[in-house]
């Protein structure tokens, strides 16, 4: 026999709302009568077999700018690199 008081109330006809595509089902959850999910079976691409890329607020920008800035700063690097070892060198053989 369970206990009484302890467990949460159960919404039998909650109604679950997506957020991306406004598809509405009805199940049960203890969440509220309510739920806003952010994405469900019909806009899932697993069930419908085509991806969609979301560019939220410019993340995919800010991702490869990112690496942009990267690949510039270890490229500058390597020139001035490259640059100190010639200058090491000429002075290493004006020293002899």
């Amino acid at each position: 026999m369970p206990k009484k008081d302890i467990h949460p109330q159960y919404f039998a006809d909650a109604q679950f709302v997506c957020t991306t595509c406004g598809n509405k089902f009805i199940a049960g959850t203890t969440k509220g009568e309510e739920v806003r999910v952010d994405i469900c079976s019909n806009c899932h691409p697993f069930f419908t077999g085509n991806q969609k890329f979301a560019n939220n607020q410019g993340r995919v920008e800010q991702f490869k700018s990112k690496f942009t800035k990267r690949d510039e700063t270890n490229a500058k690097a390597m020139a001035d690199s490259k640059a100190k070892k010639a200058e090491n060198q000429k002075t290493a053989k004006d020293k002899k």
